[in-house]
């Protein structure tokens, strides 16, 4: 009997060490066939965007087409529940966003949105900024803290939906200073935008390049940043850190991740080949273009960026008692 565990644990042993070879074999020669980078937001937006920039330039590097795949819905948590689900092989990719750490909190999805996925970088981020009309009464931070503390509930805000990072900026800044705003949700940041415009709303957390063109005409006025540092496309407006919010930073982010459990061989080949892809000059002047800033972060920085946002805003959208749609 001795003699027949033996030799069944050395077949064990055989067969995984078998498999461990033809892992080693497939990450090697990887990729053989087209990629699928799955987007889950509707063809046209920042995301999307941001995705079709880099596939042709990893197409270019691996040999092997990088095909976006649009999946929007439910809060991108579709196409993320696909990419879970997804074999571990380096052919199902994510274009993950700031809605990948908003959504344990506001929907329980039912995958992990740590444990089910190998992040691999952080592509890009970009900030937003808040806008009020020229003729709004509050012309600070300072003075937008107490007029809207004198009438709370008062104060309308858009954005393009709950859990989206525009919306959740805004809940932070009520979060930090203990006012009261009203939010009224709109289907998309072109609508948010517009409500701003005619006058439905006070106050609207927007992408800087879709801001640029009202706030240049003296339609809208460009009160503070949400990100850590100023930018060359609006430099003569603060961050909110700098203008009494010490520590309040939110960004729109654009990250790739893998199902969990693929090969770091695999991982690491991809890591190499967006960071070279982010290092080009036609790379970079493009994400510009979006108000975007390279970063191209190790794996193990990106794990801990996703984690550290899925804290942070766990306790914003508690606190606000906010719902999914």
């Amino acid at each position: 009997m001795k003699r027949v565990a033996r030799f069944g644990m050395a077949w064990a042993a055989a067969l995984m060490g078998c498999a461990h070879a033809a892992t080693l074999q497939a990450a090697a020669n990887y990729p053989t066939r087209p990629i699928r980078l799955l987007v889950g937001f509707a063809p046209g937006g920042t995301n999307d965007i941001v995705a079709r920039l880099l596939a042709p330039r990893m197409s270019e590097q691996l040999g092997q087409q990088t095909v976006v795949d649009n999946r929007p819905g439910a809060s991108t948590m579709l196409a993320t529940e696909l990419a879970s689900r997804s074999a571990p092989d380096g052919y199902t990719l994510l274009m993950n966003s700031g809605s990948h750490t908003a959504n344990p909190s506001l929907a329980k999805p039912v995958y992990d949105s740590v444990r089910d996925f190998a992040f691999i970088t952080l592509i890009a981020e970009s900030q937003s900024v808040l806008l009020h009309p020229a003729n709004f009464p509050a012309q600070s931070v300072k003075d937008l803290i107490a007029y809207s503390k004198q009438r709370p509930g008062e104060l309308r805000y858009s954005s393009p939906g709950v859990g989206s990072t525009l919306h959740l900026s805004a809940e932070l800044f009520q979060y930090m200073t203990g006012v009261k705003w009203s939010h009224i949700p709109y289907k998309g940041g072109g609508p948010a935008l517009v409500a701003l415009l005619s006058g439905e709303v006070s106050l609207h957390f927007a992408n800087i390049p879709v801001a640029i063109p009202h706030v240049r005409d003296g339609r809208l006025r460009a009160m503070a940043l949400s990100g850590a540092k100023r930018t060359s496309l609006l430099p003569a407006v603060p961050p909110l850190a700098e203008s009494g919010l010490p520590g309040f930073e939110v960004t729109s982010w654009f990250g790739i991740a893998a199902p969990a459990k693929t090969p770091s061989a695999i991982t690491g080949k991809l890591h190499a080949t967006i960071l070279r892809s982010l290092n080009t000059p036609d790379m970079r002047a493009r994400l510009a273009d979006q108000g975007a800033d390279p970063i191209g972060n190790s794996p193990e920085q990106y794990t801990a960026f996703i984690q550290n946002e899925i804290a942070k805003w766990a306790k914003v959208i508690k606190a606000a008692g906010i719902r999914a749609e």
